[in-house]
């Protein structure tokens, strides 16, 4: 059914129930489709010009159509109700405690994704905009004690699987659309506010980050990847990465 429908594979707790959800309105929008169509051509059919040379201006008066105006109405609501609102519950409102996950922040920007970790404190250091450079994109101060051990990296986002991840969401020039279609993620990274949005990878792998977004005329080269791992693996990859941190 994901094939059919030109879906990625499903990587994230979440992702089945987005997919159900596709799937019942894609099957309700073919429905749709077809009753209106045929509707369409009973029209041109019934009141074909031969046949009604006449114009008639009170029109046709049926249940039926009201019926079936209602039933959609119904349906709206089920769907709503039943899939939309629930779906939004676990997903937006009942976010993990950040202890028991993952934390990165992820700044967009013409034309890159920069991410930024927290060391083994926990911590996120601070940042000045007059740091910012094409070294340090974040401006990430590295004399302030929590900043010491942060992790920043380009275009790469390593996370662990079977773990809940909370990504803090900005954008330092304009709007861009942080997409992972594989964990059934896309959040626009809006200039002056910082949009959380949080998942559970189920499957290792690697995967694109597509700015969803049209955000310049080199829109098309942002772009970045992301890399699910065992814990022991992203634990290395940290431990690496702590290598590089500059001395402050």
């Amino acid at each position: 059914m994901l094939e059919f429908l030109g879906l990625p594979p499903q990587a994230s707790a979440h992702a089945a129930g987005i997919d159900q959800m596709v799937v019942i309105i894609h099957w309700a929008m073919l429905l749709l489709f077809v009753g209106w169509g045929a509707f369409f051509i009973t029209t041109l059919v019934r009141f074909r010009r031969s046949a009604n040379p006449v114009a008639n201006h009170h029109g046709i008066h049926a249940a039926w159509s009201k019926w079936f105006e209602a039933g959609v109405v119904v349906f709206e609501v089920v769907l709503l109700l039943g899939f939309a609102i629930p779906a939004w519950n676990a997903r937006v409102a009942a976010f993990p405690a950040e202890s028991e996950s993952v934390v990165v922040r992820v700044v967009a920007e013409q034309f890159a994704w920069n991410m930024h970790y927290p060391g083994q404190d926990g911590l996120f250091g601070k940042t000045d905009i007059r740091l910012v450079s094409s070294e340090n994109p974040l401006g990430l101060d590295r004399s302030d004690p929590d900043a010491k051990d942060d992790l920043t990296t380009i275009n790469q986002l390593n996370l662990p699987v079977n773990k809940p991840a909370i990504v803090h969401l900005s954008s330092k020039d304009v709007i861009h659309s942080f997409a992972l279609p594989e964990m059934r993620v896309k959040q626009d990274a809006i200039p002056g506010m910082v949009q959380n949005l949080w998942f559970e990878p189920t499957s290792t792998g690697e995967w694109e980050i597509p700015c969803s977004q049209l955000c310049g005329l080199g829109h098309y080269r942002m772009r970045g990847f992301y890399t699910i791992q065992t814990q022991a693996e992203f634990d290395a990859w940290k431990l690496a990465e702590a290598q590089n941190i500059p001395a402050s």
